[in-house]
């Protein structure tokens, strides 16, 4: 028996593995990303008493919400998605240029049907790189009478030191459904917002750009959204963490929900039609005006000598980027000083 639960145990996760420390794992329970890891450096909260029975979703990384948004007369909260097992449809595979994909998928069964009754399938493509996480999601409607509508959104727990210290670009002028206060409309004014406490919006027709500062190691967090017109900002505070059975007392404060999806409008989908949607997560690095501007004289002593001088590469990147290839993740996102 014990062997047979190790062997179950062993076969509910699914690794990417890039290199150089960079992983993501996911739990079949619900497609759910559980770790997402670049340089060793743990990206996603989840919570230390989060179940992983395969009966409950698990609290955090970032689990997949379908159909329904929210409370649900027909069957369980965010749907059924992120408590049912899906399949892996195309196992871990090396892409030429050395990123990682693997292709998961659900479709109806007795149990969804006897919940929600409409033929669906779901194809949901992970794409791991150096840097960023790519999701690619189908939506298929195989049937050749019945419309059907869906919620759906990725439920990102992103990990951070202290919540109080993240600002969140992308959402000024925005209308939002604040959940804390009876769902109210309001209108986002400040240029970025912060979270001080509990917090439950609903921001409508946001751009597809977000940047979250302050995560992991003082990072940012680039979320770029395709076909996900809503997101969600979320902390549960001291208040509402005491009241989940699955989620610690203390651990609001790092951890910061920002979800792309589909949520006040929910999306039609007819008869034989498909519906797609994305999302890519970027962890980089802004480095100050001064180190810029040293880069730069850097670059001009290199043009000038046609060969590198002697310099130590740690003035230009932060561990743990102070490397042979310091001066290469520097190029990046067109020459902002970005790593």
């Amino acid at each position: 028996m014990a062997t047979t639960a190790a062997a179950m145990a062993a076969t509910s996760v699914v690794v990417l593995d890039r290199g150089n420390n960079t992983t993501c794992t996911i739990n079949l329970h619900g497609a759910t990303v559980v770790s997402w890891r670049v340089n060793n450096q743990e990206q996603l909260f989840v919570s230390k008493l989060a179940s992983f029975d395969g009966k409950k979703a698990i609290r955090g990384g970032i689990p997949f919400v379908f159909p329904q948004f929210g409370a649900w007369s027909f069957g369980p909260q965010h749907g059924f998605a992120r408590i049912t097992r899906w399949h892996l449809e195309r196992p871990p595979d090396r892409l030429h240029n050395g990123d990682v994909e693997a292709i998961f998928s659900l479709m109806d069964n007795d149990f969804t049907r006897s919940i929600w009754n409409y033929q669906f399938r779901i194809t949901y493509r992970l794409i791991l790189r150096e840097k960023e996480l790519h999701f690619h999601i189908g939506v298929y409607n195989p049937s050749k009478e019945l419309s059907f509508t869906f919620n759906m959104l990725l439920h990102t727990y992103l990990k951070v030191p202290d919540v109080r210290r993240c600002q969140i670009t992308g959402l000024q002028g925005c209308h939002f459904i604040d959940k804390t206060r009876e769902n109210a409309l309001y209108q986002e004014g400040r240029e970025v917002v912060t979270v001080n406490e509990w917090t439950d919006r609903i921001y409508q027709h946001t751009p597809q750009e977000h940047v979250i500062t302050n995560v992991v190691s003082g990072r940012k967090m680039r979320l770029h959204k395709y076909n996900f017109p809503d997101t969600v900002i979320w902390n549960p505070w001291i208040d509402r963490s005491r009241e989940m059975s699955d989620f610690g007392d203390d651990e609001f404060p790092n951890m910061l929900c920002v979800e792309a999806g589909n949520v006040t409008s929910p999306v039609i989908l007819l008869p034989g039609t498909a519906f797609e949607a994305s999302q890519i997560l970027q962890t980089y690095f802004t480095l100050p005006a001064i180190q810029v501007s040293l880069y730069y004289k850097f670059i001009q002593l290199e043009k000038q000598s046609n060969q590198l001088p002697t310099i130590r590469l740690e003035s230009y990147c932060p561990p743990p980027y102070s490397n042979s290839n310091s001066l290469l993740c520097m190029l990046s996102d067109h020459h902002r000083g970005e790593c």
